[in-house]
C-alpha cells in the first residue's frame, strides 16, 4: 500500500478518449460516421429486401460472435435493454412461482415490476446491498429465476453459472446487457439472455436484443399470461411464436442507421478476435484498474469479494478517512466533485456513481476503451482525489 503525502502534480498526459460512460458507452476505436454508417439502408423500408437482410445480418453474426447455440432464437426488439428484459418478464411469468435476485438499481427495478405491476403471488426475494450478492445457493430450480449477470451500477457479477440447475424446471431470465461480448456466457444454463447495443459494443441506443431458448419458447407456446399485454410485448399469436420477430422482421420500426451501427460494432469486434478478444481487452483494461487500486489507499472496488468484480462497470469507493468521515450528503456533494473536475480537465466523462448508489467512481472497462487510455487515466483520479481533498 502506498501512502500518499502530497498533492500530486497534474499529470501531463491525457487519455486520447476520455469516454469512460457505463452506458452509452465508448464508440470502437477509430469509429467516424463517415465510415461506420456510410451503408446503411436509409430511406428504405425496414421490411424491404435490403432492410431485412440487415437486420438477419445483424442477428446471424451475433450468434456467431457470442456463440449463442442453434435453435436459442435472437431478435431485435424495441426499447434497449429494458424493453427486452420487461418483454421477458410480461410474457413468460407467472406459470410458476419465481425467485427475484436483486443486488443493485436495474435488479431491484425488475423486483418492482414483478411485484407492483404484474403483482405475481408467489415471488421469492433475494436481496443483497451494494458490493455483495445474494445467496446463490438458495434459489429453487423449480420456479423460475430472474437476475442480472452483471450489476452494471455496483460492479458486482456472478462468478459463474454453476448455481444454476442443470435439470431445472423454471426458466433463468438473465439480464446481461453489460456482460455480452465481454464475459463468457453459459448459455446452457440461461433461457433468456437480454443486453442492448450501447453498452459493449458501444452502439447507439433505443435498441434491445432478446435471446430466447428452446425452453422459453416452448412457455410462450404454452403458456397465456393474465394480463393484457402491449402490441411491443407480444412475441406469439394463435399461441404460437411470431418466428419473423427472429428472422428480421421487428415488432416496430427500428432505426435502420443504428443497425448499421451495430453492425460496424460486430465487425470491429469479430476483427478484434470475436468474443475471446473482446474479453481479452475488456480484461487489459480491468487489471490496469486493479493494479492501481491495490496500491492506493484512498481507494477501493465497491465489490467485496474478488471474483465478483465486473471488469466492464468497475465501480469504485472512497475510503480515506478524510472522506468516510463526512456525512452522506457531504460525500456525495465531494464525489460528485471529483468527477466533475475530470470532466472539466477532458480527461474523464460520466464516472461519477449511479445515482442510487454509493458514492464514489465508476469506469467503463469495456473492450471498446483502450488500454493505454485507461492507464492513461490513473494518475488523473489520483490528482482529482488529492485536490478536493485539499480544498475541502
Amino acid at each position: 500500500m502506498t501512502t500518499k503525502t502530497e498533492t500530486p502534480a497534474k499529470p501531463g498526459v491525457k487519455p486520447l478518449r476520455p469516454e469512460f460512460s457505463s452506458g452509452p458507452c465508448a464508440k470502437r476505436p477509430g469509429w467516424t460516421a463517415e465510415t461506420a454508417l456510410k451503408n446503411a439502408a436509409l430511406g428504405r423500408s425496414h421490411r424491404s429486401r435490403p432492410g431485412k437482410a440487415k437486420l438477419k445480418f445483424a442477428t446471424d453474426k451475433t450468434r456467431e460472435i457470442l456463440g449463442v447455440p442453434d435453435g436459442y432464437r435472437i431478435g431485435i426488439v424495441p426499447a434497449s435493454d429494458t424493453g427486452a428484459v420487461e418483454m421477458a418478464l410480461w410474457s413468460l411469468l407467472g406459470a410458476r412461482g419465481v425467485d427475484m435476485l436483486a443486488w443493485e438499481s436495474f435488479g431491484k427495478g425488475w423486483v418492482s415490476d414483478v411485484v407492483k405491476q404484474l403483482k405475481l403471488d408467489d415471488v421469492r426475494l433475494f436481496e443483497a446491498d451494494y458490493g455483495t450478492l445474494p445467496d446463490l445457493d438458495a434459489v429453487d430450480a423449480d420456479r423460475d429465476i430472474v437476475f442480472t449477470w452483471n450489476g452494471t451500477t455496483s460492479g458486482v457479477r456472478v462468478p459463474d453459472g454453476d448455481w444454476i440447475a442443470d435439470d431445472r424446471a423454471g426458466l433463468t431470465i438473465c439480464d446481461a446487457t453489460s456482460a455480452a461480448f465481454a464475459m463468457d456466457l453459459p448459455w446452457d444454463k440461461l433461457d433468456v439472455v437480454t443486453y442492448s447495443w450501447q453498452k459493449v459494443l458501444g452502439g447507439e441506443a433505443a435498441h434491445g436484443v432478446l435471446v430466447l431458448s428452446p425452453r422459453a419458447v416452448d412457455r410462450l407456446e404454452s403458456h397465456v399470461p393474465p394480463w393484457p399485454l402491449p402490441k411491443i410485448f407480444r412475441l406469439t399469436k394463435g399461441g404460437r411464436l411470431i418466428e419473423g420477430i427472429f428472422e428480421g422482421a421487428t415488432i416496430n420500426t427500428p432505426s435502420m442507421l443504428c443497425v448499421e451501427d451495430y453492425i460496424d460494432a460486430l465487425l470491429w469486434a469479430e476483427e478484434e478476435g470475436g468474443l475471446t478478444g473482446m474479453i481479452r481487452r475488456s480484461e487489459a483494461n480491468f487489471a490496469v484498474i486493479d493494479e492501481w487500486a491495490d496500491r492506493t489507499d484512498w481507494v477501493d472496488f465497491l465489490a467485496r469479494a474478488p471474483e465478483t468484480r465486473s471488469t466492464t462497470s468497475v465501480c469504485l469507493k472512497i475510503v480515506d478517512p478524510w472522506f468516510t468521515g463526512l456525512s452522506a450528503e457531504e460525500q456525495a456533494a465531494e464525489a460528485k466533485t471529483l468527477a466533475s473536475l475530470l470532466d472539466a480537465e477532458g480527461v474523464a466523462y460520466d464516472i461519477g456513481a449511479y445515482r442510487d448508489a454509493p458514492p464514489g467512481l465508476r469506469l467503463w472497462a469495456g473492450g471498446t476503451v483502450e488500454v493505454e487510455d485507461m492507464a492513461r487515466l490513473m494518475p488523473w483520479l489520483d490528482w482529482a482525489f488529492a485536490t478536493v481533498k485539499a480544498s475541502a
